[in-house]
């Protein structure tokens, strides 16, 4: 029987998750709308820990500020008496029509200026709501035609921006981080920082980029066909990952934002060990403690009470799959068959400590690769014992 969640799972949802009513490119809505902080209510009913918002899931785009500090100060009423945490704030740049060639990247300057304006407004609101995070996803920052940017430009105003906020957010003493979300397309046809990989380059050429890094979401990378679970690895590595969105995703078709652990299960589950269990071979390496962030929609096929059997179900299949997980980690034949594959030996540098190139090129080291070539890995097996404890 797999445990309720309880707040030290750190489960958060964004208010545009369950808030979804089911509207598409070919239909209108087939749910409802509530307001945010009945969705507040509903979340903590089932035993989440925190939220999270873009400015415009709160207030209409064009509210004045009167109307803005209103909707803003009942939000934060509602959570502080649900016992819910704002964990992170994000904006919406891709919604208005304004935005429909970006904001940072858009070829119109005044709609960059607005835009940079819009985005420093809501770090002030994220900062306002003790969030730590805020992350930047530029949904509308691309092209569908190859002609219409140069993308030299375009990385350029991209950096510019990104910098400026993180500047702000310095300037201002605010104890916020910035979290890049990359995605590769939809809804623009090709979106710059498209995986993890292309966000984390950027982030080396900030000027502030020490408090940048990444938001990698499963559908997203996937939608690459790329691995996430080696995407938040790199991120790991690089000490960047910084927030970390879940979901579900088959394959490569259009974002499906599916509840967590219903696409690609295999790869839900590895996800899951190395956030939980960290690397096999670093168990003192760098591990990520932020929120586990599920970003999906309740199916359009759902009414009210599937809005909620969805979020539970996102709980519930991490935390079994956490448990699984750990008895992957502890089980004496995935040890055995671990050491037979050589996953820890990879930990080991490859040259000796002190070792210069000149004295490994004349190093005179019998090696018979023929012989080397008849080594048997185990891969296999050691998936199938993966297999084994993720199918019971």
């Amino acid at each position: 029987m797999t445990r309720l969640p309880n707040p030290r799972d750190k489960f958060s949802f964004g208010l545009w998750t369950v808030g979804w009513t089911g509207i598409d490119p070919f239909g209108v809505a087939t749910r409802p709308a509530l307001e945010p902080w009945d969705y507040v209510e509903g979340l903590a009913e089932i035993g989440a820990w925190g939220i999270t918002f873009h400015d415009n899931d709160l207030f209409p785009f064009d509210a004045d500020d009167a109307v803005k500090d209103r909707i803003v100060d009942r939000l934060l009423a509602c959570t502080e008496r649900a016992g819910l945490t704002i964990e992170m704030v994000t904006t919406n740049t891709f919604g208005h029509p304004v935005f429909k060639d970006g904001a940072l990247t858009a070829n119109d300057r005044a709609v960059r200026r607005f835009g940079l304006r819009k985005i420093l407004r809501a770090v002030d609101l994220a900062a306002r709501a003790g969030a730590e995070t805020f992350v930047m996803w530029g949904g509308r920052e691309g092209s569908e035609y190859d002609c219409s940017k140069d993308p030299h430009a375009a990385l350029d105003r991209y950096r510019e921006g990104v910098d400026t906020v993180a500047a702000y957010i310095k300037s201002q003493g605010y104890a916020l981080r910035i979290a890049l979300e990359p995605k590769p397309n939809e809804p623009r046809g090709d979106i710059f920082l498209p995986t993890v990989g292309h966000a984390l380059a950027l982030i080396a050429e900030l000027d502030h980029g020490d408090i940048v890094g990444v938001n990698p979401e499963t559908g997203h990378e996937q939608m690459a066909n790329l691995n996430f679970t080696h995407g938040i690895a790199q991120a790991l590595w690089s000490g960047k990952l910084f927030h970390i969105d879940l979901n579900g995703q088959r394959g490569l078709k259009y974002d499906q934002d599916l509840a967590f652990g219903h696409g690609d299960l295999i790869s839900a589950f590895f996800t899951v060990d190395l956030l939980e269990n960290g690397f096999p071979s670093r168990p003192d390496g760098p591990r990520y403690t932020g929120p586990r962030h599920f970003d999906y929609k309740p199916s359009r096929t759902e009414h009210m009470a599937g809005v909620w059997d969805s979020a539970r179900a996102c709980m519930t299949t991490y935390l079994m799959l956490a448990e699984k997980a750990r008895a992957f980690r502890d089980d004496a034949r995935v040890a055995a068959a671990m050491e037979y594959a050589g996953v820890l030996d990879l930990a080991n540098p490859t040259l000796d400590p002190g070792e210069t190139i000149e004295s490994f090129l004349s190093a005179d080291e019998k090696f018979d690769p023929d012989s080397a070539a008849e080594r048997d890995y185990g891969f296999v097996r050691l998936q199938q014992l993966a297999l084994e404890h993720l199918l019971g």
